[in-house]
């Protein structure tokens, strides 16, 4: 998902960014008891593979474990799911995928049936429970819900048209086909294509360059790729929910001070 957000500065663009990161939080396997694993990964290497397996998310019916209501470090039904694993090579060699993590939630599956996890020779087995749960990307990054979480100054490209020959060159050395001639003239035709590179300022013949590149200062092109555990669209709401959340404790506190002060 891309956005186009207008009317703030650094601080607040960051501030999403940042809890979209490590606040926003997702499922992942953090447990495995292993029953039997005759493969040739240790335990701990399984373990480690199965936690980084996204998990499609239900981040409303279930609670963070720390926050919820059961107070137990087993978990319950409100704030863990159980996921098993049994295959066998009897024939000959198989991989075994995250297609074959059976979970007792129906809803809280990997997002891909094709993740390889190991594989087996013939004649061994992997058995294996595995206990998922809610957490945030600042705990570890295997609960973080995206894989990519940028941003960038929305670019402002200026042809000067007196002093344009359009020569072409800027067309030609711009590495994301931001400008395109056409008409006689030069125009852009993708302006969130620009990495503000200067490099069709750079290469302008004309002394200063007829072509001007710059960024609106309050104006940024937010970038956001889901790991598929969440809905992109849910985890930029949900960033913007634990911001004010933030914000409001924040108030309070300054409050609080203050009173004291007082």
């Amino acid at each position: 998902m891309r956005l186009l957000i207008k009317g703030v500065d650094t601080s607040f663009i960051n501030a999403i960014r940042r809890n979209v990161l490590a606040e926003v939080p997702c499922m992942a396997i953090d447990e495995v008891v292993m029953i039997e694993n005759s493969s040739v990964l240790n335990d701990e290497i399984i373990a480690h593979r199965l936690g980084l397996i996204p998990l499609k998310t239900d981040i409303d019916s279930y609670n963070i474990p720390e926050e919820c209501t059961c107070k137990s470090e087993f978990g319950c039904s409100l704030c863990r799911v159980t996921l098993t694993l049994d295959k066998e090579a009897k024939e000959g060699t198989i991989t075994v995928y995250s297609g074959d993590l059976v979970s007792e939630n129906p809803n809280i599956v990997p997002i891909s049936d094709s993740i390889p996890i190991v594989k087996l020779a013939k004649g061994q087995r992997l058995r294996l429970e595995a206990y998922a749960r809610l957490g945030r990307g600042k705990d570890h990054a295997k609960w973080q819900p995206v894989s990519t979480c940028a941003y960038k100054y929305l670019p402002k490209i200026t042809v000067n048209a007196e002093k344009c020959d359009v020569c072409g060159k800027c067309v030609e050395i711009c590495p994301r086909k931001v400008l395109v001639k056409k008409s006689g003239k030069i125009e852009v035709r993708d302006l969130f294509a620009c990495t503000l590179c200067q490099d069709c300022v750079d290469v302008c013949p004309k002394k200063p360059p007829a072509i001007e590149v710059d960024w609106e200062k309050n104006a940024f092109i937010f970038s956001l790729e889901s790991t598929g555990a969440l809905p992109p669209e849910r985890i930029m709401v949900e960033a913007v929910k634990i911001l004010k959340k933030q914000l409001k404790e924040f108030m309070s506190k300054i409050e609080v001070q203050e009173l004291e002060g007082n």
